[in-house]
C-alpha cells in the first residue's frame, strides 16, 4: 500500500488490522501469509520490511506455523501457549500493520500499528484463551483440537482475507473484537 491519500491509508490500516488480528489467533501465519504475499508481489511492504518476504524469514515462518499449529493439539500445552502467545501475538500484530502501512510517516505508521494493530490482536487472543479456558473447562480439555483447528483455520482465513479484501478483513476483525470486549465485560460483572 502506499499512502497518497486517505483511502490507501484506510485500505492499509484495514489490512493491517486484518493481519494483526489474525495474529490473535495464532502468531505466525499472518507473518507467513504476509510474507508470502510480497514475495509474489501481491502486496508492498513498507521500508524495512522487505525481509518479511526473504527466504530465510519464510523458512522461518513455515516452520513456525507448522509448530505452533501442532503444538496447539497436544492437551496441556494449549493452556500453557495461551500465556506466552499472548504479548507475541500483540508483537506480531504490530509488526505487520506497522509493514503495510507504506508510505505513512513514522510516527502515524507506528502509533496506528501499536493501537489498531497490537489492540486487535490483543482482542483476538484475549477472546482465544478465553473459549479455550471454557473448553478445557468444560470437556477437560478433550473438546480443545476443535478450538485449535477452528484457530488456525481462522488465522489462515482472516489473513488471506485480510491481503485480498482488507476492509472485510477489518469487518471481520471488528466483529471479534466486540466478541472479545463482551466476553470481557461479563468476566468482569462476575467477578
Amino acid at each position: 500500500m502506499n499512502g497518497e491519500g486517505p483511502m490507501d491509508t484506510l485500505v492499509a490500516l484495514a489490512l493491517g488490522v486484518g493481519l494483526a488480528a489474525a495474529c490473535g489467533f495464532r502468531v505466525f501465519v499472518p507473518l507467513l501469509v504476509t510474507g508470502l504475499a510480497a514475495r509474489f508481489d501481491y502486496l508492498v511492504l513498507g521500508d524495512g520490511f522487505a525481509w518479511l518476504g526473504s527466504d530465510a524469514a519464510l523458512l522461518a515462518f513455515g516452520a513456525a506455523t507448522l509448530l505452533e499449529i501442532a503444538a496447539y493439539y497436544v492437551p496441556w500445552l494449549d493452556n500453557l501457549l495461551d500465556g506466552a502467545a499472548g504479548p507475541l501475538a500483540v508483537t506480531a500484530g504490530v509488526l505487520v500493520a506497522a509493514a503495510v502501512l507504506d508510505g505513512e510517516p513514522a510516527l502515524l505508521r507506528w502509533t496506528l500499528a501499536a493501537v489498531a494493530g497490537g489492540g486487535a490482536a490483543a482482542g483476538v487472543q484475549f477472546l482465544t484463551a478465553a473459549v479455550r479456558a471454557l473448553s478445557s473447562a468444560a470437556t477437560a480439555g478433550l473438546a480443545n483440537w476443535i478450538v485449535a483447528t477452528l484457530e488456525a483455520v481462522g488465522a489462515l482465513v482472516l489473513s488471506v482475507l485480510a491481503v485480498v479484501v482488507p476492509l472485510l478483513a477489518a469487518g471481520a476483525a471488528l466483529l471479534l473484537l466486540v466478541l472479545a470486549w463482551t466476553r470481557l465485560r461479563r468476566r468482569r460483572a462476575v467477578a
